[in-house]
């Protein structure tokens, strides 16, 4: 069974755009500090018209009040990369899985915009249809379902209306749980191909752009249609793992990824 095709909304590129950036899926957590001085870089030097955050750029969001000037923390060191991008160039923020709770608040501090998911970027002639992509991760049931549950708005009213030291706890240990799933090997589901056709010609777009899934590829969908996966970002020079960093950039010529994970700590 197909992914329901939701609301699409669009968003049009002034004529002044030239290059557009998409990333996804960095999970800044304190606990990396090497990938955020790679955000932090990029932010203050990419050469893009425009920035598009497909989700998950925290690796978990209690909540817009996390940031203030009262609260001298890693979340609002971040806020304060997102403020000075914004102020040379327009960003965009999508929510993913892990940062869903990133609000109005947040965005107006920083000058951001959010939005919708999907939304369809219409960009040099070309719709361009945009996605954290964990929404059409459709053979998840669980996750599916619990998704539908966090999404909520009663859920999410509760959960705010804890103490901030309460969601910071909650958060801890849901992070610990995800962690030790992915070191049992547990295989994630990947985008339901169908799914993606169907999104795709609701939107009029011949390309699907999204994150979530951590599997930077391009997968033919047929007639025309195709679906490209971001990378996720993640550098710790003292892990045998090679590091990930990379950027989509989107341009006349089409798509290119950019890879940015040698940049030093």
């Amino acid at each position: 069974m197909a992914a329901t095709v939701p609301h699409i909304a669009e968003l049009t590129a002034p004529l002044s755009w030239r290059t557009v950036d998409f990333i996804s899926d960095l999970h800044l957590h304190i606990s990396e500090p090497a990938t955020f001085t790679a955000w932090q870089r990029y932010m203050q030097s990419t050469p893009a018209d425009a920035v598009f955050i497909l989700g998950d750029l925290f690796e978990v969001w209690i909540g817009d009040d996390a940031v203030g000037d009262d609260k001298p923390g890693f979340e609002s060191r971040c806020a304060q990369v997102l403020g000075q991008a914004a102020h040379r160039l327009p960003v965009f923020f999508m929510h993913g899985n892990r940062d869903f709770l990133v609000g109005q608040r947040l965005m107006d501090l920083c000058g951001a915009t959010l939005l919708d998911d999907p939304t369809v970027l219409v960009f040099e002639g070309a719709r361009w249809l945009l996605s954290h992509g964990d929404a059409l991760c459709i053979d998840d049931v669980d996750y599916m379902q619990f998704r539908r549950q966090v999404r909520s708005p009663q859920w999410q009213h509760d959960f705010l209306s804890k103490p901030l030291a309460e969601r910071q706890a909650i958060a801890s240990a849901l992070r610990q749980q995800s962690e030790a799933k992915k070191k049992s090997g547990a295989v994630y589901a990947d985008v339901d191909a169908p799914s993606a056709r169907q999104w795709l010609l609701a939107a009029n777009a011949g390309t699907l752009i999204h994150g979530h899934t951590h599997k930077p590829a391009e997968h033919d969908l047929l007639d025309g249609l195709r679906r490209v996966v971001l990378s996720d970002w993640h550098i710790a020079p003292d892990e045998a793992t090679a590091p990930r960093a990379e950027v989509m950039r989107l341009s006349a010529s089409g798509l290119q990824r950019i890879d940015l994970s040698r940049v030093s700590p």
